[in-house]
């Protein structure tokens, strides 16, 4: 019994000193670096950096095969402590959010048949392209609200799926999991926006949707800087748009949406805050106050309720 236990024994110590010297020998050298990179990212592992996850882009910056600014969850703060980590200047990052470019709800938009497969947007798409009458408008079956890390998504009663600014990160998870390519990155500093993704003539537009872009080119001729009309649809150009929200009131269908008066209709997120630089003192606005649901006054446009709409798109 003696002689079996001290033959084992010495096995096992032979193995244990066998696999110590291989392990030494073959053992792979992680830089000190990447370790603290890793450390100060988000962990989101959202690949908003091109890369599958932390993991694999602190490993690439350290390699010096990424910029260290792509961590837009992180934001400037994450940039500047890789920067302190790599012994380099800090590289500035404009701050972008995701946009649902629709406010087509189920009360708003045509459908063109009663959908019960299964809620994914994707699955809904490949039937028919999609229960909507609008081939852009979106789905409301909440795939992008799902995929966000963040919260930043919310789905409103109507199903119309509502990003937060404050909350949104830019990491673009919901960019990538729509089928329709409604949600799109736009500038953090711009909180106007054409929430509409339809190309159709807006004769075609007013058959399926109550809130569309019709081209009607209203929106250039009141703001002709910050504007244009392409392919049958209107969009703010954010490098420029400090007159855009002359337009808001002006657009006969409110497709132009200004979010730091209040997201759309159903949204339960308050209205943006836009830093005091990027709105001028006594600037016109062409909006009137009303009391909101969120006790407090905020400007919103002329056209006071839906029914206002019901009447001039009729």
């Amino acid at each position: 019994m003696l002689e079996a236990v001290l033959s084992l024994g010495g096995i096992g110590l032979s193995a244990a000193l066998i696999l110590g010297i291989l392990a030494r020998k073959f053992a792979v050298e992680v830089d000190p670096r990447e370790a603290a990179i890793l450390e100060v990212l988000s962990g989101a592992n959202c690949g908003a950096c091109g890369y599958p996850g932390c993991g694999a882009y602190a490993k690439a910056v350290v390699a010096g095969e990424a910029a260290a600014n792509l961590c837009t969850p992180g934001g400037q703060g994450t940039i500047t402590q890789i920067s302190r980590i790599l012994g380099v200047a800090a590289v500035g990052m404009t701050r972008q959010v995701a946009v649902v470019l629709c406010q087509g709800d189920s009360t708003k938009a045509a459908s063109k048949y009663r959908y019960l497969g299964l809620a994914d947007c994707n699955a809904a798409q490949e039937v028919a392209d999609g229960p909507k009458e609008c081939p852009g408008g979106c789905l409301g079956l909440g795939t992008c609200a799902r995929v966000c890390p963040f919260g930043a998504i919310e789905m409103t009663a109507t199903a119309l799926a509502v990003i937060s600014r404050e909350k949104c990160t830019g990491c673009r998870k919901c960019v990538s999991a729509c089928p329709r390519t409604v949600i799109r990155m736009a500038p953090a500093s711009s909180a106007i926006h054409v929430l509409c993704n339809s190309f159709d003539k807006g004769a075609l537009v007013r058959k399926y949707c109550k809130i569309g872009c019709i081209a009607c080119h209203i929106c250039v001729k009141t703001a002709p800087a910050a504007f244009v009309v392409e392919e049958n649809l209107a969009r703010v150009l954010y490098d420029q748009d400090g007159e855009a929200a002359a337009a808001v009131a002006k657009c006969p269908t409110l497709c132009i949406r200004d979010f730091s008066v209040g997201y759309p209709q159903g949204s339960t997120f308050p209205p943006s805050e836009v830093p005091k630089t990027e709105r001028k003192e006594g600037e016109p606005s062409a909006i009137s106050a009303i009391p909101t649901k969120f006790n407090k006054r905020v400007a919103v446009p002329d056209q006071k309720d839906e029914a206002t709409l019901e009447r001039r798109i009729a």
